[in-house]
């Protein structure tokens, strides 16, 4: 067979599967007769009602010189991690607004952080394509400094997300501009699993995000440049077990449902979706009209406790807390007083859901806390 003929055939066999993609995305859409908040009202559902003082911005913790570009709290609730252009890490007590480490990282242009479930050590990546793990407890250099304890190198691109899994200090997962995903094993600094690459169903852009599901540490979903977040068994590595379309931008952030059944994602099209895990279904677009002016990215979100509030992180400094179940906006933390100057690049949720850490581009971050009589949700 001639090399016409072969590119004959795989352009005909490129437009069947398109064809055939489309019929199925049809079918999808005839199966979804409403979504939640539609099914919602009609069972006479009445959305959260929240007032200017239901959440208050109780600390403000500065310290860092350039852009916040990342932050993640320990699993008992009291600390956090942030990373930021300045080219350090620092470790805060959310309680008393003190900086317990400052940690000068040995590559400045840092993307992502984490802390592990001990709260012992903590994760970052930038732009130099590594994982760098410090030991909290470690001894620091004649300069005052923490040195790194592991490097986990392995990646052709940019780290732009790191997340331990859950109850285990040994492994974490990274995603990448390399248009991959790696499973890591900390102990031995060796790569345990790699997700996409040269496999088919693997992402065709940047990886942005990853989060793993609290309900089952062996599940992990990834949002990308190529507008589709990706569901992952980490038993395996040489295929997604789904692909999540719908959004028309890059996905930013992704964040599991606490339930782990669904999980959120939002993009650079301005929207927050709720997708099904099991069904493979979009449940909810969450979208905020916006005029004639620029559609604002969203940069980043997470659930409440109970999953009836979505956060969401704008780029232009908005901070909105929707109701999930009718996919209405209940207040914007940044029509509040003291509300972020910049962007929002970074948030995340106490572990018992009592207080949200917003990061910004202002250099700042801000814990929020449920005041007067609001709780916890």
């Amino acid at each position: 067979m001639s090399v016409s003929e072969l590119k004959e055939r795989h352009v005909a066999a490129t437009e069947t599967v398109n064809s055939l993609r489309e019929r199925l995305k049809q079918k999808r859409l005839l199966l979804l007769d409403t979504d939640i908040a539609g099914h919602a009202r009609a069972q006479g559902r009445n959305p959260v009602s929240f007032g200017p003082t239901d959440l208050v911005c109780c600390r403000i913790l500065q310290g860092h010189t350039g852009k916040v570009y990342s932050l993640d709290w320990t699993p008992e609730k009291n600390r956090i991690v942030s990373a930021s252009q300045d080219g350090r890490l620092i470790v805060w007590n959310a309680l008393t607004s003190q900086k317990t480490h400052a940690i000068k990282l040995p590559c400045a242009w840092v993307m992502t952080c984490a802390f592990s479930p001990a709260g012992q050590s903590v994760a970052c990546g930038g732009l130099d394509s590594v994982c760098s793990i410090f030991n909290l407890n470690s001894p620091t250099d004649k300069d005052g400094n923490l040195t790194v304890s592991r490097m986990l190198s392995g990646h052709k691109g940019y780290v732009s997300s790191c997340q331990y899994v859950p109850d285990e200090d040994t492994h974490l997962i990274t995603s990448s501009g390399d248009q991959t995903c790696v499973l890591w094993d900390i102990t031995t600094g060796l790569r345990t699993s790699v997700f996409g690459g040269e496999f088919q169903s693997g992402h065709t852009a940047d990886v942005l995000s990853v989060s793993i599901s609290g309900s089952n540490s062996r599940m992990f979903v990834s949002g990308s440049c190529d507008s589709t977040a990706r569901l992952w068994d980490t038993r395996v590595a040489s295929r997604a077990v789904r692909t999540f379309h719908g959004h028309e931008g890059d996905v930013n952030a992704v964040k599991f449902f606490p339930d782990g059944n669904r999980f959120g994602t939002g993009s650079d099209d301005g929207t927050c979706r709720l997708f099904d895990v099991r069904t493979g279904h979009q449940l909810q677009v969450y979208y905020q009209q916006h005029g004639d002016s620029e559609i604002p990215h969203v940069t980043s979100i997470a659930f409440s406790i109970s999953g009836r509030l979505l956060f969401a992180g704008y780029s232009n400094g908005d901070c909105y807390v929707w109701d999930t179940l009718l996919a209405e906006v209940v207040l914007n933390l940044g029509s509040l007083q003291n509300s972020h100057e910049g962007r929002i690049s970074c948030l995340g949720l106490s572990a018992d859901g009592s207080a949200l850490c917003t990061g910004s581009w202002d250099t700042n971050l801000k814990i929020w806390a449920f005041g007067g009589h609001r709780k916890v949700i």
